[in-house]
């Protein structure tokens, strides 16, 4: 194994929590911080610290790693973190935080003499526990090989997009990326809706579009959590993927163009929220479909 590292994980939701047991089975030293420290708590048994606050977690770190709900509530946990930082500390940021959070993100890393890096991941709870994230990461060259032992511990993969974490680049491919992922779990959501409208039984249309370039296994994995009431423990809840939504559009919006998808995926996934879904797989935007609550 590489050299042994301490590192500090502040935000232990659904992504969080895994990346810090992924961290800690590579054989680091994890100390973890969660704003409800009963959802940590679990993290024990997985030979990770948990800790009272963001400043006892990064104290004495060699990383620090956030992930947490958008970029203002990361920003306020580095505030809080502030006392226990040291220059040169390496922080991993991968909360998705949007363009203007991440910048306010990248004020807060220069005034404090922390190495930056951008790096949201694309993947969901399996993966997460797993260690088969897709990293993608923007952060100096000089600096890659010391904080490499973490980015292999959660991810099968890293994308280097660029050298400066500040300019956002991979933050800029994960709007992107998460474009698509939204737009297509709307649209599974929309179909089953709509077999369920129209009296058409779902698997006829997965039997019409089987072997083809319509047949797509996220469009199956999706229309599976609805069908199978498996919405829960979420893969990726509907609160976060509505934040995720909103910050494209808005990115978009600032650069000139509109998006109507990922507004329409925004509309959707905040309805469903509404109606008492937001801890559930982003997949139970399907219920948006209909008024109120409904059964499957």
């Amino acid at each position: 194994m590489r050299e042994r590292l301490t590192v500090a994980v502040l935000g232990t939701g659904i992504m969080g929590a895994a990346m810090a047991r992924t961290i800690a089975r590579a054989g680091h030293t994890v100390r973890a911080w969660n704003r409800t420290r009963a959802k940590a708590e679990p993290l024990a048994a997985d030979g990770v610290r948990v800790v009272g606050a963001p400043a006892e977690a990064v104290t004495d770190a060699d990383v620090v790693l956030t992930m947490l709900h958008d970029g203002p509530a990361a920003l306020d946990v580095m505030r809080q973190a502030a006392d226990g930082l040291r220059p040169g500390t390496l922080w991993v940021q991968s909360t998705t935080a949007g363009l203007d959070g991440l910048g306010d993100l990248a004020a807060f890393a220069a005034a404090h003499g922390l190495v930056l890096f951008d790096a949201p991941v694309l993947g969901t709870r399996q993966p997460a526990e797993a260690g088969e994230l897709l990293v993608l990461a923007a952060g100096p060259a000089a600096h890659r090989d010391a904080v490499a032992p973490v980015l292999d511990a959660i991810g099968s993969r890293t994308v280097w997009t660029g050298e400066d974490g500040a300019a956002g680049s991979a933050t800029r491919l994960k709007l992107v990326a998460n474009s698509w992922v939204l737009a297509a779990t709307n649209a599974a959501g929309e179909v089953l809706a709509l077999s369920r409208a129209l009296g058409v039984d779902p698997q006829h249309f997965f039997d019409a579009i089987a072997g083809g370039g319509l047949d797509l296994p996220y469009l199956r994995l999706k229309a599976g959590l609805v069908l199978e009431d498996r919405l829960t423990p979420a893969q990726f809840a509907v609160d976060t993927a509505a934040k995720d939504a909103r910050l494209i559009v808005e990115a978009g919006r600032s650069h000139g163009i509109r998006l109507d998808v990922a507004e329409a995926s925004a509309a959707r996934l905040t309805r469903a929220a509404e109606q008492g879904h937001g801890q559930e797989d982003m997949a139970a935007a399907y219920f948006a479909s209909f008024e109120g609550r409904c059964d499957r």
